[in-house]
């Protein structure tokens, strides 16, 4: 009994630290609602630069991984936990996101966009990119 208790304790422990974590690395500047807004399209931006075979192996890697954690059926933060549920979803998507950008490279998001430049412009944030200047290019 006492293993089960120290088990469950520790897992509960490792739990809070994971939301923790997700929290410290969330994306400043990170809309929720933004975010879900954009669903559609950075799926079919996701898809896009993993079909783009001329991008770094390391993009594709990254994109399974995201992949796999979207199409495991149990999230670490359930979805029916209020603001954190799919929070953390979108958080792990930005996170991804990041380093998918970091190593296509921010042309390549510029490239395989194909929703709207508010849009665009909301991934950017996500991203962690800041927004180009007027008649500067990304």
């Amino acid at each position: 009994m006492r293993y089960l208790l120290s088990v469950v304790v520790t897992v509960a422990v490792l739990w809070v630290a994971f939301v923790v974590v997700l929290f410290l690395i969330r994306p400043r500047g990170m809309n929720l609602r933004e975010a879900r807004a954009v669903v559609p399209d950075t799926v079919r931006l996701l898809r896009s630069l993993h079909g783009d075979r001329e991008l770094p192996a390391g993009v594709r890697r990254w994109l399974g991984g995201l992949l796999v954690y979207l199409a495991i059926p149990v999230d670490l933060v359930p979805d029916f936990v209020p603001l954190l549920g799919y929070a953390d979803d979108v958080i792990v998507v930005a996170f991804a996101l990041r380093r998918v950008i970091r190593l296509a490279g921010p042309a390549a998001l510029e490239e395989h966009w194909r929703g709207s430049a508010a849009g665009l412009a909301a991934i950017r944030r996500i991203a962690g990119l800041s927004d180009p200047q007027p008649g500067e290019e990304s």
